[in-house]
């Protein structure tokens, strides 16, 4: 009997352990550091932006009884309102990748040119990042979210840096565009966290997705999805609609196709648009479907930027088995020519990615 009970005692006390087993983010990076796909200075990093999120997290909660809604009173370089939580966490991420000793240049939709980062504090990776996605939902508590890319280093930004703390500035905007401007196809980590109902960090270090939940009983993330994978096909749509009137025709068909899909016994997409690139693409990734932000009349390269959130969630779709377009072809092979360049986006399911593709291409050749 007692060599009977022994497998079923160890099988309780197996089972026990697993009840309480965690893996939080810090354990992921150190497992990931010794299987050699992320050295210790981008290990820093990644767990410096992990604390960024936790900040502007418990900073995006309080907003309505910290007197952080509503605007701040300044544009940024694109001509956009800022919002108070805007200027906010660009600083909470500007902070935690210059103390983290990691970084050389960092770069952000709400500063006007790169920034390379005081020698004292030098490292080597060029983060490029947006700290507030869809800031315009703070107000109805919405979802939103940061959003950032981590490129390998470049020798050719080291600005000579003066004893006053200065440098000559012409070298350093030039120098550091030059090294920000990288392909999708450069980056070797990207990543975003949404703040919703849970907060989520999502990222891939170029060897699959991993999507951690922050656990506020013990203020880590722990790791919730594992090797995420998105659907290859999915009957879910999202895009801003109210600009249809102004899209080309190849994006008319598209939608049309999605209300009356062809063939038998064929059902009609369902529509969700949160107007949060994080939230949508978090959806999309989980459930399958698209994403898109094309362009139109108004604005021919769409409203998205490549460097710090096309190319990110790009690379972050092609290693969960989806792709990004920006309609002709692969987000990861534009070489930007400017820093805040847009251009337009269509990500998610790779087999719905295609056939938007399919009709844009088509109402060019027909055009």
């Amino acid at each position: 009997r007692a060599a009977r009970a022994a497998p079923r005692r160890a099988a309780r006390v197996q089972a026990h352990a697993s009840t309480y087993k965690m893996e939080t983010f810090n354990t992921w990076l150190l497992q990931e550091e010794r299987a050699g796909r992320v050295d210790n200075e981008l290990a820093v990093v990644l767990s410096s932006i992990a604390t960024a999120c936790k900040q502007i997290a418990n900073l995006v909660q309080r907003a309505g009884i910290s007197n952080l809604t509503g605007l701040q009173g300044e544009t940024n370089v694109q001509g956009e309102d800022q919002k108070k939580l805007d200027v906010i966490s660009n600083e909470v991420f500007c902070n935690c990748l210059e103390q983290s000793g990691r970084t050389g240049i960092i770069a952000s939709e709400e500063e006007d040119v790169p920034v390379a980062v005081e020698t004292s504090k030098d490292g080597k990776y060029i983060c490029v990042f947006d700290p507030l996605d869809g800031s315009s939902n703070i107000d109805a508590a919405v979802s939103t979210g940061s959003i950032w890319g981590i490129y390998e280093p470049s020798e050719s930004c080291v600005p000579t840096w003066g004893e006053d703390g200065t440098a000559e500035l012409d070298e350093v905007t030039a120098n550091c565009i030059t090294n920000v401007c990288q392909p999708g196809e450069n980056l070797v980590c990207a990543g975003y966290c949404m703040y919703s109902s849970s907060v989520i960090l999502v990222l891939t270090v170029g060897d699959g997705v991993y999507g951690f939940t922050l656990d506020p009983s013990v203020g880590e993330f722990i790791l919730s999805h594992d090797n995420v994978k998105i659907p290859e096909t999915g009957k879910i749509y999202s895009f801003n609609e109210g600009n249809a009137a102004n899209w080309d025709q190849g994006m008319q068909d598209y939608i049309n196709f999605t209300k009356a899909p062809e063939g038998p016994g064929s059902k009609a997409y369902s529509a969700r648009y949160i107007g949060s690139l994080v939230g949508d693409f978090h959806r999309t990734m989980l459930y399958g479907g698209v994403y898109g932000y094309p362009g139109d009349a108004k604005n021919p390269n769409g409203k998205l930027r490549l460097l710090y959130e096309c190319a990110p969630m790009s690379f972050i779709a092609e290693q969960a088995g989806g792709a990004g377009s920006d309609g002709k072809g692969r987000v990861m092979e534009i070489l930007p020519t400017e820093v805040h360049q847009r251009v337009p986006l269509f990500v998610g399911s790779k087999g719905e990615v295609k056939i938007i593709e399919e009709y844009i291409s088509k109402a060019n050749v027909t055009a």
